[in-house]
């Protein structure tokens, strides 16, 4: 998992890729509907370490998607208010259209997978020619 995580902050380094990650659009989507979110409850939100939060704040920030301001906060602390710029609504209608086509064709891609398991679980269940087979659409008590 560990190897995951840093080869994703590598992909994430380059621009493309920051540009075109569902993790982005998530948060940009959690910045759209609490702009007054820290960064420990947007890491908590999207299941992150605050590390690679903070990370990805940086770098949206860098690329003109995001901005932060200060504001005083009801303990009266200083904190950030992150809020989506003009390039960052279209980053992130742009991320919403690519995630569509991606879902859609991971769909496509587990149809086919199911379809070619059901027909081999079919093929399997009538060569071995006995009633404890697997059958498609039924579960196996393995």
């Amino acid at each position: 998992m560990l190897v995951n995580i840093c080869s994703m902050n590598e992909r994430m380094k380059n621009n493309d890729d920051l540009l075109n990650s569902e993790q982005t659009l998530k948060c940009l989507k959690e910045i759209e509907q609490n702009p007054k979110i820290t960064q420990r409850g947007l890491a908590e939100k999207m299941g992150v370490s605050l590390g690679k939060i903070n990370f990805l704040l940086n770098s949206l920030m860098e690329k003109g998607v995001i901005e932060a301001r200060n504001f005083t906060n009801s303990k009266h602390k200083f904190a950030y208010m992150y809020l989506l710029t003009p390039r960052g609504i279209k980053t992130k209608f742009q991320l919403i259209h690519n995630f569509f086509i991606w879902k859609t064709q991971e769909y496509a891609k587990l149809k086919r997978e199911i379809a070619s398991l059901k027909k081999e679980a079919s093929l399997l269940s009538l060569s071995i020619g006995n009633d404890d087979a697997i059958k498609p659409g039924k579960a196996s008590s393995l």
